[in-house]
């Protein structure tokens, strides 16, 4: 007997179901954030012992950030090509020999060698996960895309102080060859139970007439002009955030705020530090937050509103910020408006074009991260010509207000064309097949 559970054939389905491949998904993030997230930690004492400085060091993690976002859609046509399983078995094992060589590192070329193994296997379990998201919840793409986003930031929360008590302990090359082979085997185990979702009209019953959807090859996709308003849309916010969140710690310094105590709910902590603990909270909290509220109000709506209020938040910012809780306040609140774009622009694409291709599809969108990376720079030039970071905060809210903006305005009429088409164009073609 065949059975319908959630829209997809029970015989075909891999143990435990679609849940139980997010859940896959959400773990295999989190045993890759270290790569990102846990670099800060081993700089100091990699420099103390080889003295290569930080800047040359630090060149490691930009080719890491590099190659991890640049070859996401490399990574998603294998996906869509084999299937999540070898893809990821081949990147876990690649996260693992990555911090190996970090561990037994004795010159700045390997180091960097690395670091371009480390982020080629963070990127393909990144778009592997997200992209297997994407199709195996077609009806709850902003939830799904959200929770697995989020386990990017929740490995570096679990992990971080592990980490930094075994550098203290043991050493930086113990603890980068425990931590390196103990992530890259749990990826290599769970990857194991990795699947696609069964190919029958991705969601349909035996018997069951297929979806009337049509879904967009990555060639088709860079031919719409949709995409490139997401493109553009995506590289804006980031940027925007990115400028704000990254530059944190100068921007607490020339506040005098670095140091300066704040108390919350009976905590104490400096306010830099109380800053970037939030920070962590708010980019695990508002993926799967705003991707589950897009759920149900629309992409697009969603949008509007987390741009609004991040624009609102850096305005808030730079008007209050001088003030040490009311800068930890109103840095959490810029977080949480400004990570969600990790699941809302995935789950619009794969909302506009189709699950078929969708690891593709979304690691190319993903690309505007590094699009984004490289406009950083662009708000120090801002600080070094005016002295302050007023015109950063400024820039950085009406970039959002702009954006949230394009979101209902733009994107969400253009979009819906688009995907009317799309279906109109599947009916066409199966109506064709009948007769």
């Amino acid at each position: 007997m065949v059975r319908e559970t959630h829209g997809y054939t029970a015989q075909v389905a891999p143990w435990g179901g679609r849940w139980m491949q997010l859940v896959l998904g959400i773990v295999c993030m989190s045993m890759i954030a270290n790569l990102q997230y846990g670099w800060t930690l081993f700089v100091e004492p990699i420099d103390d012992k080889h003295g290569w400085g930080r800047t040359a060091i630090q060149v490691a993690f930009t080719i890491f950030i590099v190659t991890e976002t640049w070859l996401v859609p490399v990574e998603g046509w294998f996906v869509d090509k084999f299937g999540p399983r070898i893809v990821v078995l081949v990147s876990g094992a690649l996260c693992a020999l990555s911090w190996a060589l970090n561990a037994v590192a004795d010159s700045l070329p390997l180091l960097y060698l690395a670091a371009v193994i480390g982020g080629i296997g963070a990127g393909g379990v990144y778009g592997t996960c997200v992209g297997n998201a994407l199709k195996w919840f077609p009806d709850r793409r902003g939830l799904a895309a959200g929770l697995t986003a989020a386990g990017f930031g929740a490995g570096s929360a679990l992990t971080i102080v592990p980490i930094a008590t075994m550098i203290e302990t043991s050493g930086f090359e113990t603890t980068f060859m425990t931590f390196g082979l103990g992530q890259g085997l749990v990826i290599l185990v769970l990857a194991c139970f990795m699947a696609d979702p069964p190919k029958l009209g991705y969601g349909q019953a035996r018997g069951t007439a297929a979806p009337q959807r049509r879904h967009y090859t990555p060639q088709e996709m860079l031919r719409t002009p949709v995409f490139w308003i997401m493109y553009g849309m995506f590289t804006m916010v980031a940027a925007g955030g990115l400028m704000v969140t990254a530059q944190l710690g100068p921007i607490a310094t020339d506040m005098k705020l670095i140091d300066a105590p704040v108390s919350i709910l009976g905590l104490t902590l400096p306010a830099l530090t109380f800053a970037l603990s939030i920070d962590r909270v708010m980019n695990g909290i508002t993926r799967p937050f705003f991707g589950w509220v897009s759920d149900h109000i629309g992409r697009e709506n969603t949008m509007f509103i987390a741009f609004t209020i991040e624009a609102v938040g850096v305005m808030a910012l730079s008007a209050y910020g001088a003030d040490p809780v009311a800068f930890v306040i109103l840095t959490g609140l810029v977080f949480f408006a400004w990570g969600e774009i990790f699941s809302l622009f995935p789950a619009c694409c794969g909302d506009t074009f189709g699950s078929r291709f969708a690891a593709t599809n979304a690691g190319m969108l993903y690309t505007a991260k590094g699009v984004a990376a490289l406009l950083v720079p662009v708000g120090n030039l801002m600080v070094e010509a005016t002295g302050s970071w007023q015109t950063v905060f400024y820039s950085v809210a009406i970039v959002n207000a702009l954006a949230a903006f394009l979101a209902l305005f733009v994107l969400k009429p253009l979009r819906a064309r688009y995907v009317a088409a799309a279906s109109g164009t599947a009916a066409r073609l199966t109506t064709r097949l009948a007769d």
